[in-house]
């Protein structure tokens, strides 16, 4: 997981700052979840997967296919 959360940064051309600003999730903790210092809660994995334009189940490693689900209208 943690490589997916880098690499698909990375695709997007973010910087963790920038992820820190999508996410509200802290740059130094975001850092620990990418270099598995830290394992993600549920909240963060929606927040990134939202921000990345990906699906929770990729961060997971449950699927490859990093392209997300058609997200439902409450969703943002």
């Amino acid at each position: 997981m943690n490589n997916r959360l880098k690499e698909l940064r990375k695709k997007r051309n973010y910087t963790q700052i920038k992820m820190q600003y999508l996410t509200g999730i802290d740059q130094s903790d975001y850092s620990k979840l990418e270099n598995g210092k830290r394992n993600l809660t549920f909240e963060q994995c929606k927040r990134i997967a939202i921000a990345l334009n990906t699906s929770m189940d990729y961060l997971a490693g449950l699927t490859d296919e990093s392209e997300p689900y058609k997200r439902s209208v409450n969703d943002k």
